[in-house]
């Protein structure tokens, strides 16, 4: 494992200590994204190889996982990360709505991050509230009957 300027030698460490946590685990791969993310805020580039040598799978097995979930990220994320719902029954009940409100004021779109690092806006497809939509989750926090007044209260120590 060589260092590389985005990864260093911190983060080949602390790669190393969540690989060796996972050693032996049947389908370690899922478990050791996640893993890596929470450590790192994104799964970094230059870990996918590192991992893939590790379970004995080729590179593209490793990025075809990592690009099919879409809870993972190959950048790092706001420092909040706001998820609204796009599913049937929050369109159903003002999630358009609700979203056009929170891209004007964030003058972000989805999957993109504030030029502060603030906020993150991410589209789910479904957050269980279906009863209570539209809903919303703040830093994995759910939230129904979001609207524009909740969501800038939601916002407002974002920023």
């Amino acid at each position: 494992m060589s260092a590389t300027p985005a990864f260093g030698d911190a983060g080949r460490e602390t790669l190393r200590e969540i690989l060796d946590a996972h050693r032996g685990m049947e389908g370690a791969l899922l478990p050791i994204l996640h893993a890596v993310q929470a450590a790192f805020g994104h799964v970094p580039q230059d870990a996918l190889p590192i991992i893939a040598q590790d379970l004995g799978i080729s590179r593209a097995e490793a990025h075809g996982v990592m690009s099919f979930y879409h809870d993972f990220r190959e950048h790092p994320a706001g420092r909040t990360v706001l998820k609204l719902c796009r599913a049937e029954a929050c369109q159903s009940v003002g999630a358009d709505a609700l979203a056009d409100h929170a891209k004007a004021r964030l003058g972000i779109d989805w999957h993109e991050t504030t030029g502060d690092g603030a906020v993150t806006l991410e589209p789910v497809f479904c957050l269980g509230l279906c009863a209570c939509g539209p809903a919303a989750m703040v830093d994995g926090t759910l939230v129904g009957r979001a609207d524009a007044a909740k969501l800038d209260r939601m916002l407002e120590g974002a920023r």
